[in-house]
């Protein structure tokens, strides 16, 4: 893994901050280079992660959906089948027209399109793009919860080890 990828799924990190509290650093100038230094502090990087309250992030999408108001309930229909959550509905004076606005995980998008037309009898036009990123609920080192389901999902995906590593894995060599 790289200097940007976290220890549990191998992606980037966001929103997080080592602080080097106390270190000894070998008084022979010749242990004291980056080769030295590097997977060392790797380690207890890793290991602080593991230790901390670790969550995953998920993007979300912003939708924002032109239909007529006899649609919007089919859109409630689906938003809430997906994880979405509506934040405006705004209708058009003087047309039957209406605008709902909602945001939608990306990882919920997958046929979303095909669902809404379905659900709408063809009259919702959806149009996504990316807005933020949210921490996804739960904790992903617990089994039996849906950030542990997409962390493994993701490290069989990358080949990575199936097991999230244990914290010993990283004090042994310490």
């Amino acid at each position: 893994m790289g200097h940007h990828e976290g220890v549990i799924t191998g992606e980037n990190m966001r929103g997080i901050t080592f602080k080097i509290m106390d270190v000894v650093l070998h008084t022979d100038a010749v242990h004291r280079g980056g080769g030295q230094i590097i997977p060392t502090a790797r380690r207890v990087f890793y290991a602080a992660q593991i230790t901390a309250e670790t969550r995953l992030m998920e993007p979300i999408f912003l939708v924002e959906i032109q239909c007529p108001q006899t649609a919007v309930g089919g859109i409630y229909a689906v938003m809430n089948k997906r994880r979405g959550q509506i934040v405006e509905e705004i209708q058009r004076p003087g047309t039957p027209l209406c605008t709902v606005k909602a945001y939608l995980p990306v990882a919920e998008s997958f046929g979303f399109t095909a669902d809404l037309r379905s659900n709408t009898s063809g009259q919702a036009f959806p149009q996504c793009v990316f807005d933020h990123w949210k921490v996804l609920p739960g904790n992903p080192l617990e089994a039996g919860n849906k950030a542990n389901d997409i962390s493994l999902a993701i490290r069989k995906r990358k080949g990575l080890p199936e097991e999230i590593p244990p914290l010993d894995r990283f004090l042994d060599k310490l």
